[in-house]
Order: structure tokens, then C-alpha cells, then sequence
């Protein structure tokens, strides 16, 4: 494999909804252990990168066998765009000399993404015709019967004649989930995005696309690797 490809963990040490988010246990391990063990697998990935400002979260990755980029505190506050953590670390591997080819983000709190999505995501990427690919799943509610209220009334976002469609006739609306993001470092670094007119979307099912934000996901997260570890047994 000629492609340098490397994977970027961004891991900040506060979080709002779920404290120390990124590395409370789940099933008895921290969250962030399992998008390092899934990139650790890949068959593409030469390097695997956890960004963070804080200690803990550093020892527990370098455990599990990442490398760690340590993050300037003013990229790991609560309005810090996730695209200049990134670009941050490209700059960083870029003193030591290293230009990797492909990019790929993995968010810690989608735990139940796996190797086989990043390889088959990435060999999307290198294989079509794209700028990106970024991993989304089919939104199960969809927004075609969603309303407004106005003056006290319901209205209609969307064209009325959705209202007397059934759910399964709807178009389909597909959400990104947070799960993985890929691209070049060169157009990262002259766009400052993941997304393009030229986006393919990774199709992943509900089940493994939970992203982690709060205690309830975190319990449903729990149930279903619970769930799936019996299944295997």
C-alpha cells in the first residue's frame, strides 16, 4: 500500500453531557479504547493518533496503543472546531517530517463502529471517484412529517402532500453519525472541512452508529455489545 493513511482520535478531557466522556467505562472499558483498537485492526491505517490536552486521557490511549499529539488548551474548549484539532496535528507530524496521504477521523463516542467499517469506508474513498467520505446511517424518524408552530397552528414544514404518505414511502434521509470522516490533508488544511460536493456517504445501521453524548446512550451502547458478545458466545 503506497497511501500513508493515518487515523485521528480527538479526545478532549472536559465534556458537558457525560463527564470525562471519552473515558468512561463501557462494559468495563474506557469509551476511547475502542476506536483505538478498531484502527489498530485496520488493514490501511499506518498510524494511530489521539489528540488531547489532558494526562489521563493520554496514559489510557498510549495503554491501548496510540500515539498521543498533546492539543493546545485553547483547541480543546467547548466551541473548538474538531477541524482545527485535526489540522493541528497535521501541522505536528509535519515538523517531524511525516506527510500522510489520507486522513481519517474516528470520534471516540461512536464505540460501536468497527474495523471492518473503517476498511470498507476506507477503500471507498481510495477506490471512487470523491473528495470525502463520511459515515452516516438512515434517520428513523424523517423529517418530511415535521411542523412548525405558528400563531398557535400547526404548519407544515415540508409540502403537504408528504402528510398522506406512508413512513415507508417517504424519501430516505440519511444523518452523518460521527463515526468516521476521510479525506486528503491538502484539501482539509485549504477547505477547513470534511464536507464537498464531491461527498460519499458509508452506509452504517442504527445499531452501530450510536454517538455517545449522555447516560442513556451510554446504557444502550452497554446493552447492545452485551447483546452481541452473547450472540458470538
Amino acid at each position: 500500500m503506497s497511501e500513508k493513511i493515518i487515523s485521528i482520535i480527538p479526545a478532549r478531557g472536559r465534556s458537558k453531557g457525560l463527564p470525562r466522556k471519552n473515558i468512561v467505562l463501557l462494559n468495563g472499558k474506557p469509551l476511547i479504547a475502542y476506536s483505538i483498537e478498531s484502527a489498530l485492526k485496520s488493514r490501511f491505517i499506518s498510524r494511530v493518533i489521539v489528540s488531547t490536552e489532558d494526562a489521563e486521557i493520554t496514559e489510557i490511549s498510549k495503554k491501548y496503543g496510540s500515539e498521543v499529539i498533546n492539543r493546545p488548551n485553547d483547541l480543546a474548549q467547548d466551541d473548538s472546531p474538531t477541524i482545527s484539532v485535526v489540522i493541528n496535528a497535521l501541522q505536528v507530524l509535519a515538523k517531524e517530517g511525516y506527510f500522510p496521504n489520507i486522513v481519517i477521523l474516528l470520534q471516540p463516542t461512536t464505540p460501536l463502529r468497527t474495523y471492518l467499517d473503517i476498511d470498507a469506508a476506507l477503500e471507498l474513498f481510495m477506490t471512487k471517484d470523491c473528495q470525502s467520505v463520511i459515515s452516516v446511517s438512515e434517520i428513523d424518524h424523517s423529517p418530511y412529517w415535521s411542523f412548525a408552530v405558528k400563531k398557535g397552528y400547526l404548519e407544515s414544514l415540508f409540502d403537504k402532500k408528504y402528510q398522506r404518505m406512508r413512513r415507508q414511502d417517504l424519501p430516505k434521509i440519511y444523518l452523518p453519525n460521527g463515526a468516521l470522516f476521510i479525506s486528503r490533508p491538502e484539501r482539509l488544511c485549504k477547505t477547513k472541512s470534511f464536507y464537498s460536493t464531491k461527498t460519499l456517504p458509508y452506509m452504517m445501521p442504527r445499531e452501530r452508529s450510536i454517538d455517545i453524548d449522555d447516560e442513556m446512550d451510554l446504557l444502550q451502547a452497554e446493552n447492545l455489545l452485551k447483546r452481541s458478545s452473547a450472540q458470538i458466545a
